[in-house]
Protein backbone atom coordinates (compact mmCIF):
# COMPACT_ATOMS: atom_id res chain seq x y z
CA UNK A 1 0.00 0.00 0.00
CA UNK A 2 2.45 2.48 1.08
CA UNK A 3 4.41 1.48 -2.35
CA UNK A 4 2.09 1.92 -5.10
CA UNK A 5 0.30 5.49 -3.16
CA UNK A 6 3.21 6.96 -2.70
CA UNK A 7 3.53 7.96 -6.57
CA UNK A 8 -0.27 8.60 -6.55
CA UNK A 9 -0.36 11.27 -3.77
CA UNK A 10 2.57 12.65 -5.42
CA UNK A 11 0.92 13.20 -7.98
CA UNK A 12 -2.20 14.72 -6.69
CA UNK A 13 -0.53 17.16 -4.71
CA UNK A 14 2.73 18.00 -6.50
CA UNK A 15 1.95 17.44 -10.26
CA UNK A 16 2.51 20.30 -12.56
CA UNK A 17 5.43 21.90 -9.90
CA UNK A 18 9.12 21.44 -11.67
CA UNK A 19 10.32 18.74 -9.67
CA UNK A 20 7.25 16.36 -10.36
CA UNK A 21 7.99 14.70 -13.37
CA UNK A 22 11.67 14.71 -12.48
CA UNK A 23 11.14 12.92 -8.99
CA UNK A 24 8.56 10.26 -10.34
CA UNK A 25 11.26 9.58 -13.43
CA UNK A 26 13.86 8.89 -10.70
CA UNK A 27 11.42 6.14 -8.46
CA UNK A 28 10.77 4.45 -10.96
CA UNK A 29 13.93 3.71 -12.46
CA UNK A 30 14.81 2.96 -8.73
CA UNK A 31 11.77 0.28 -8.87
CA UNK A 32 12.90 -0.83 -12.27
CA UNK A 33 15.99 -1.77 -10.69
CA UNK A 34 14.83 -3.87 -8.04
CA UNK A 35 12.46 -5.53 -9.99
CA UNK A 36 15.19 -6.26 -12.15
CA UNK A 37 17.53 -7.53 -9.80
CA UNK A 38 14.34 -9.52 -7.96
CA UNK A 39 13.53 -11.45 -11.17
CA UNK A 40 17.15 -12.36 -11.64
CA UNK A 41 19.25 -12.78 -8.36
CA UNK A 42 15.89 -14.07 -6.42
CA UNK A 43 13.14 -15.83 -8.13
CA UNK A 44 15.17 -17.04 -11.35
CA UNK A 45 17.86 -18.65 -9.45
CA UNK A 46 15.17 -20.35 -6.83
CA UNK A 47 13.60 -21.99 -9.67
CA UNK A 48 16.66 -23.39 -11.26
CA UNK A 49 17.68 -24.56 -7.92
CA UNK A 50 14.44 -26.32 -7.52
CA UNK A 51 14.10 -28.15 -10.95
CA UNK A 52 17.84 -28.91 -10.36
CA UNK A 53 16.75 -31.41 -7.12
CA UNK A 54 18.04 -34.90 -7.27
CA UNK A 55 14.65 -35.97 -6.92
CA UNK A 56 13.61 -34.01 -10.01
CA UNK A 57 16.93 -33.85 -12.11
CA UNK A 58 17.08 -37.83 -12.10
CA UNK A 59 13.73 -37.95 -13.59
CA UNK A 60 12.93 -37.91 -17.69
CA UNK A 61 12.07 -35.53 -19.03
CA UNK A 62 14.07 -32.92 -16.39
CA UNK A 63 17.40 -34.13 -16.43
CA UNK A 64 17.46 -34.11 -20.53
CA UNK A 65 16.66 -30.35 -20.59
CA UNK A 66 16.79 -27.29 -19.09
CA UNK A 67 13.26 -26.35 -18.62
CA UNK A 68 14.03 -23.25 -15.95
CA UNK A 69 15.51 -21.52 -18.73
CA UNK A 70 12.71 -22.53 -21.60
CA UNK A 71 9.90 -21.59 -19.48
CA UNK A 72 11.70 -18.20 -18.44
CA UNK A 73 11.27 -17.60 -21.91
CA UNK A 74 7.95 -18.64 -22.49
CA UNK A 75 7.09 -15.86 -19.76
CA UNK A 76 8.82 -13.50 -21.56
CA UNK A 77 7.42 -14.13 -24.78
CA UNK A 78 3.95 -14.07 -22.91
CA UNK A 79 4.45 -10.70 -21.70
CA UNK A 80 5.26 -9.70 -25.23
CA UNK A 81 2.19 -11.19 -26.57
CA UNK A 82 0.05 -9.38 -23.96
CA UNK A 83 1.58 -6.28 -24.42
CA UNK A 84 1.57 -6.37 -28.68
CA UNK A 85 -2.50 -7.12 -28.11
CA UNK A 86 -2.96 -4.36 -26.01
CA UNK A 87 -1.02 -2.04 -28.36
CA UNK A 88 -2.78 -3.13 -31.47
CA UNK A 89 -5.90 -2.76 -30.07
CA UNK A 90 -5.38 0.58 -28.48
CA UNK A 91 -3.86 1.98 -31.69
CA UNK A 92 -7.10 0.31 -33.74
CA UNK A 93 -9.56 2.17 -31.63
CA UNK A 94 -7.72 5.34 -31.54
CA UNK A 95 -6.27 6.27 -34.72
CA UNK A 96 -5.22 10.41 -34.70
CA UNK A 97 -8.20 12.21 -36.43
CA UNK A 98 -7.63 13.99 -40.25
CA UNK A 99 -4.43 13.59 -41.98
CA UNK A 100 -1.87 13.30 -39.24
CA UNK A 101 0.71 10.45 -39.40
CA UNK A 102 2.73 9.30 -36.09
CA UNK A 103 6.00 8.65 -36.88
CA UNK A 104 8.47 6.89 -34.28
CA UNK A 105 7.89 5.12 -31.05
CA UNK A 106 6.12 5.81 -27.74
CA UNK A 107 7.20 9.30 -26.09
CA UNK A 108 9.06 10.83 -28.85
CA UNK A 109 6.30 10.26 -31.72
CA UNK A 110 6.51 13.21 -34.34
CA UNK A 111 3.81 14.75 -36.41
CA UNK A 112 3.78 14.78 -40.05
CA UNK A 113 1.04 17.74 -40.84
CA UNK A 114 -0.21 16.55 -44.12
CA UNK A 115 -3.98 18.44 -43.56
CA UNK A 116 -5.45 20.64 -41.13
CA UNK A 117 -5.27 19.07 -37.99
CA UNK A 118 -3.96 19.49 -34.46
CA UNK A 119 -0.92 17.37 -34.50
CA UNK A 120 0.29 18.40 -30.46
CA UNK A 121 -2.95 17.09 -29.78
CA UNK A 122 -2.81 14.11 -31.05
CA UNK A 123 0.84 13.71 -30.01
CA UNK A 124 -0.30 14.64 -26.10
CA UNK A 125 -3.37 11.95 -26.73
CA UNK A 126 -0.96 9.21 -28.07
CA UNK A 127 1.66 9.71 -24.99
CA UNK A 128 -1.56 9.62 -22.73
CA UNK A 129 -2.57 5.70 -23.98
CA UNK A 130 0.78 4.50 -24.51
CA UNK A 131 1.00 5.36 -20.66
CA UNK A 132 -2.06 3.86 -19.72
CA UNK A 133 -1.52 0.43 -21.59
CA UNK A 134 2.01 0.41 -19.84
CA UNK A 135 0.55 0.64 -16.59
CA UNK A 136 -1.85 -2.11 -17.01
CA UNK A 137 0.47 -4.54 -18.46
CA UNK A 138 2.64 -3.71 -15.70
CA UNK A 139 0.23 -4.62 -13.39
CA UNK A 140 -1.12 -7.67 -15.16
CA UNK A 141 2.61 -8.80 -14.79
CA UNK A 142 3.25 -7.90 -11.54
CA UNK A 143 -0.34 -9.29 -10.25
CA UNK A 144 0.66 -12.97 -11.62
CA UNK A 145 4.35 -12.58 -10.30
CA UNK A 146 2.90 -11.26 -6.64
CA UNK A 147 0.00 -14.20 -6.60
CA UNK A 148 2.62 -16.99 -7.30
CA UNK A 149 5.35 -15.63 -4.93
CA UNK A 150 2.27 -15.46 -2.46
CA UNK A 151 1.28 -19.06 -2.82
CA UNK A 152 4.68 -20.26 -2.85
CA UNK A 153 5.15 -18.57 0.54
CA UNK A 154 1.88 -19.86 1.93
CA UNK A 155 2.36 -23.34 1.49
CA UNK A 156 5.93 -23.46 2.96
CA UNK A 157 6.65 -24.99 6.23
CA UNK A 158 9.97 -24.13 6.90
CA UNK A 159 10.74 -21.32 8.95
CA UNK A 160 14.41 -20.49 8.42
CA UNK A 161 13.13 -19.62 5.11
CA UNK A 162 10.08 -17.58 6.04
CA UNK A 163 11.40 -15.47 7.94
CA UNK A 164 13.87 -13.64 6.04
CA UNK A 165 11.73 -13.80 2.97
CA UNK A 166 9.56 -11.60 4.70
CA UNK A 167 11.80 -8.69 4.84
CA UNK A 168 13.02 -9.35 1.29
CA UNK A 169 9.37 -9.48 -0.18
CA UNK A 170 7.95 -6.39 1.71
CA UNK A 171 11.45 -4.47 0.27
CA UNK A 172 10.41 -5.98 -3.14
CA UNK A 173 6.96 -5.40 -2.76
CA UNK A 174 7.42 -2.15 -2.17
CA UNK A 175 9.42 -0.60 -4.83
CA UNK A 176 7.88 -2.95 -6.98
CA UNK A 177 4.67 -0.35 -6.26
CA UNK A 178 6.36 2.54 -6.47
CA UNK A 179 7.66 1.39 -10.31
CA UNK A 180 3.45 0.72 -10.80
CA UNK A 181 2.15 3.87 -8.68
CA UNK A 182 4.54 5.75 -10.80
CA UNK A 183 3.25 4.19 -14.16
CA UNK A 184 -0.48 4.74 -12.98
CA UNK A 185 0.56 8.22 -11.65
CA UNK A 186 1.69 9.25 -15.53
CA UNK A 187 -1.10 8.02 -17.43
CA UNK A 188 -3.89 10.03 -15.49
CA UNK A 189 -6.51 7.72 -14.90
CA UNK A 190 -10.08 8.25 -13.31
CA UNK A 191 -9.92 8.45 -9.40
CA UNK A 192 -11.68 5.03 -9.32
CA UNK A 193 -9.39 3.36 -11.64
CA UNK A 194 -6.42 4.82 -9.69
CA UNK A 195 -7.86 3.20 -6.28
CA UNK A 196 -8.76 0.06 -8.17
CA UNK A 197 -5.24 -0.98 -9.05
CA UNK A 198 -3.69 0.25 -6.19
CA UNK A 199 -6.44 -2.46 -4.15
CA UNK A 200 -5.86 -5.30 -6.50
CA UNK A 201 -1.86 -5.01 -6.38
CA UNK A 202 -1.91 -4.53 -2.68
CA UNK A 203 -4.08 -7.61 -2.03
CA UNK A 204 -2.36 -10.16 -4.29
CA UNK A 205 0.44 -11.09 -2.20
CA UNK A 206 -1.78 -11.54 1.27
CA UNK A 207 -4.29 -13.40 -0.81
CA UNK A 208 -2.25 -15.46 -2.35
CA UNK A 209 -0.44 -16.33 1.29
CA UNK A 210 -3.99 -17.35 2.00
CA UNK A 211 -4.59 -19.29 -0.77
CA UNK A 212 -1.35 -21.59 -0.19
CA UNK A 213 -1.89 -21.71 3.28
CA UNK A 214 -5.92 -23.14 3.17
CA UNK A 215 -4.13 -25.41 -0.19
CA UNK A 216 -1.70 -26.67 2.66
CA UNK A 217 -4.08 -27.16 5.14
CA UNK A 218 -6.77 -29.26 2.52
CA UNK A 219 -3.93 -31.44 0.92
CA UNK A 220 -1.25 -31.91 3.28
CA UNK A 221 1.20 -30.37 0.59
CA UNK A 222 5.10 -31.18 1.44
CA UNK A 223 7.16 -28.45 -0.36
CA UNK A 224 10.21 -30.96 -0.79
CA UNK A 225 8.27 -33.48 -3.08
CA UNK A 226 9.51 -33.64 -6.77
CA UNK A 227 6.21 -32.37 -7.67
CA UNK A 228 5.86 -29.55 -5.82
CA UNK A 229 9.95 -28.54 -6.45
CA UNK A 230 8.52 -28.97 -9.98
CA UNK A 231 5.49 -26.88 -9.29
CA UNK A 232 7.90 -24.12 -7.90
CA UNK A 233 10.69 -24.28 -10.75
CA UNK A 234 8.14 -24.06 -13.46
CA UNK A 235 6.03 -21.02 -11.42
CA UNK A 236 8.79 -19.52 -10.54
CA UNK A 237 10.41 -19.37 -13.97
CA UNK A 238 7.69 -18.13 -15.57
CA UNK A 239 7.21 -15.43 -13.02
CA UNK A 240 10.70 -14.61 -13.69
CA UNK A 241 10.50 -13.82 -17.53
CA UNK A 242 7.35 -11.98 -17.01
CA UNK A 243 9.50 -9.39 -14.78
CA UNK A 244 12.62 -9.58 -17.08
CA UNK A 245 10.31 -8.39 -19.64
CA UNK A 246 8.44 -5.99 -17.83
CA UNK A 247 11.61 -3.85 -16.30
CA UNK A 248 13.32 -3.90 -19.00
CA UNK A 249 11.12 -3.02 -21.63
CA UNK A 250 7.97 -1.09 -20.37
CA UNK A 251 10.11 0.41 -17.15
CA UNK A 252 13.64 0.57 -18.39
CA UNK A 253 13.67 1.01 -22.22
CA UNK A 254 10.56 3.39 -22.15
CA UNK A 255 12.71 5.84 -19.70
CA UNK A 256 15.55 6.02 -20.82
CA UNK A 257 15.31 5.74 -24.83
CA UNK A 258 11.16 6.86 -25.15
CA UNK A 259 10.80 9.72 -22.89
CA UNK A 260 11.85 13.20 -24.19
CA UNK A 261 12.37 14.34 -20.44
CA UNK A 262 15.32 12.53 -20.10
CA UNK A 263 16.04 13.54 -23.72
CA UNK A 264 16.83 17.15 -22.63
CA UNK A 265 18.45 17.02 -19.52
CA UNK A 266 21.79 14.81 -19.27
CA UNK A 267 22.45 14.86 -15.69
CA UNK A 268 18.72 13.33 -14.84
CA UNK A 269 20.04 10.66 -17.52
CA UNK A 270 22.76 10.13 -15.12
CA UNK A 271 20.50 10.77 -11.72
CA UNK A 272 18.52 7.74 -13.45
CA UNK A 273 21.05 5.10 -13.84
CA UNK A 274 22.62 5.74 -10.79
CA UNK A 275 18.92 5.22 -9.33
CA UNK A 276 18.79 1.87 -11.49
CA UNK A 277 22.35 1.03 -10.84
CA UNK A 278 21.09 1.17 -6.72
CA UNK A 279 17.68 -0.38 -7.00
CA UNK A 280 19.03 -3.29 -8.40
CA UNK A 281 22.40 -3.41 -5.77
CA UNK A 282 19.86 -2.95 -3.27
CA UNK A 283 17.73 -6.02 -3.98
CA UNK A 284 20.64 -7.64 -4.71
CA UNK A 285 22.08 -7.71 -1.21
CA UNK A 286 19.02 -8.92 0.33
CA UNK A 287 19.83 -12.16 -2.05
CA UNK A 288 22.73 -12.96 1.25
CA UNK A 289 19.50 -13.50 3.68
CA UNK A 290 16.95 -14.66 1.48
Amino acid sequence: VIGITTPVLLARYFQGKPVYDKAILIIKCFAAGVILSTSLVHVLPDAFAALSDFQVASRHPWKDFPFAGLVTLIGALLALFVDLTASSHVEHGHKPSGDYLPVGTHDVTVGKKVGNTNSDLSNEELVKLKQRLVSQVLEIGIIFHSVIIGVTMGMSQNQCTIRPLVAALAFHQIFEGMGLGGCIAQAGFRMGTVAYMCLMFSATTPMGILLGMMVFSVTGYDDSSPNALIMEGILGSLSSGILIYMALVDLIAADFFHNKLMGSHTWLKKGSFIALALGSTSMSILAIWA
